[in-house]
């Protein structure tokens, strides 16, 4: 298994952005689809974005189409997720997480076909 530590989440006004990363260690990063899930207070775990191995397939949740971004660097063995444009509704944890399966977009949005997780990371963004 790899091992996530996420990091630059905060507070943030309403339209302001934020960038989280994760850094990953343990293992070969570049077989894994890393994907980032946020989990608000009473609501249940949500998919945010998802990152092919490669970097070269991307999907987002509805709810952050054309907000964020994901990106990787293999070299690196890092994820990062760009937030424009914060809603207060994007309140949550912010999830970096990992699935060393193949790429199916039916089963990459799920959160229980990733078996390593971070610790969470806070993101609130006021009105």
């Amino acid at each position: 298994q790899v091992q996530l530590v996420e990091s630059g989440g905060g507070l943030v006004q309403a339209g302001g952005s934020l960038r989280l990363s994760c850094a990953a260690s343990g293992s070969t990063f570049s077989r894994y689809v890393m994907g980032w899930f946020r989990q608000a207070p009473g609501k249940e775990r949500e998919l945010v974005a998802v990152i092919s191995q490669s970097g070269g397939i991307i999907y987002y949740g509805d709810s952050v189409k054309g907000r964020f971004t994901i990106s990787r660097d293999n070299a690196k063995n890092t994820v990062s997720l760009q937030m424009n444009s914060l809603k207060p509704e994007d309140t949550a944890v912010y999830y970096c997480a990992a699935a060393n399966i193949p790429w199916n977009r039916s089963t990459v949005t799920r959160p229980n076909e990733y078996d390593s997780w971070g610790q969470g990371t806070q993101v609130t963004v006021s009105s």
